[in-house]
């Protein structure tokens, strides 16, 4: 199984954030899912905002197009991204051929 699925042009990503960390970033696998450090506390939704934005500007489209469809009060979350324009670099993550 991986931390990420196509699901047409949308892509689902399966993450473990790590709210109140010292920076804003990617931090590898954390077993199946991959793992997010945000500054951001885990207090009234502000980590999952931070993480919308966060997600939107590392795969370029605006945060209105990243939606949380799971985990709203959990660490392990799964995201939708609609239709990313750039792809950072993370492990395994290509666009289907």
């Amino acid at each position: 199984m991986s931390y990420f699925r196509w699901d047409g042009d949308d892509l689902i990503l399966d993450c473990h954030l790590q709210p109140a960390a010292r920076s804003n970033e990617f931090a590898g696998l954390h077993g199946e899912r991959l793992k997010i450090r945000l500054t951001a506390p885990p207090v009234e939704g502000k980590a999952n905002a931070y993480l919308m934005a966060f997600l939107g500007k590392a795969f370029g489209i605006p945060k209105s197009q990243v939606s949380l469809i799971s985990g709203e009060l959990n660490r392990q979350k799964r995201v939708r991204l609609k239709a990313p324009k750039k792809l950072p670099d993370l492990p395994g993550l290509v666009r289907p051929a």
